[in-house]
């Protein structure tokens, strides 16, 4: 019970933390909850394409092995499939009316991802540690990457002009932190752990920040009217 409690708790407490700090206008619970439960069913078809290519690099040396398995096995392949979950959710949504709302849903489904890979992690070990560890490494790693991947999407939902390159970065600059993430850990390299540590707080205040900049600039801030009109006027021209 106590293993089962240690794997839930930390997506869920960071959950609601992100879904309390979209202080102008909350998100249906039920779309936040389908997020979460796509984000969780893709983790069959990202365990299987990542079993499919991970011996690929059996013969490489530690560090280029720890960099593919780092950034293609898991990160290319888990943000992508996050990203595909997210854009199908919420790009057409009527719901998705302002930029924080893509840190929204983009954390649902990346936490659904991560609660059940930490399910599986804390019980294949059978170990309150590994629950412990990963409670404040692996799935505020997660949360993180979703919130950059959903401040992008609320940039490029909400441009006239630079639609494409938000598109491209709410999909390379989660695959990069995620990919650094993972290569940090897998290396083995001394130096490179100790380099985990001021990476993970670096990635912290970075999510920290991006939610608190698009709470700012929210269409339904009274005090910001400039961000508001420009937002409402390209959100009806690109529906009109």
């Amino acid at each position: 019970m106590y293993l089962l409690f240690l794997a839930l708790a930390p997506a869920l407490l960071i959950m609601m933390y992100v879904y309390f700090r979209d202080k102008y206008e909350k998100e249906p619970i039920g779309l936040v909850l389908k997020g979460f439960l796509l984000g969780a069913i893709i983790i069959f078809p990202v365990g299987f394409i990542e079993n499919s290519i991970k011996d690929f690099a059996l013969a490489f040396d530690k560090l280029p092995k720890a960099a593919y398995d780092g950034f293609i096995v898991a990160a290319a392949t888990e943000e992508v499939f996050k990203f595909l979950m997210v854009f199908i959710l919420i790009w057409r949504n009527p719901n998705f009316n302002e930029k924080f709302d893509g840190i929204v849903y983009a954390v649902s489904v990346s936490l659904g991802f991560a609660t059940i890979e930490n399910l599986f992690y804390v019980f294949s070990n059978n170990s309150m540690q590994v629950g412990l560890l990963r409670a404040f490494t692996a799935v505020p790693g997660h949360a993180i990457f979703g919130i950059v991947m959903g401040f992008y999407l609320g940039l490029a939902r909400f441009s006239q002009n630079r639609k494409g390159k938000w598109l491209f970065m709410a999909l390379f600059l989660p695959w990069l932190l995620h990919g650094i993430y993972d290569f940090l850990l897998m290396s083995g390299h001394p130096v490179l752990l100790v380099a985990f540590i001021p990476f993970l707080f670096f990635m912290y205040r970075h999510g920290l920040r991006r939610m608190k900049e698009l709470n700012y600039q929210s269409v339904f801030n009274p005090g910001n009217i400039n961000f508001r009109n420009n937002d409402e006027n390209n959100f009806n021209s690109e529906n009109s």
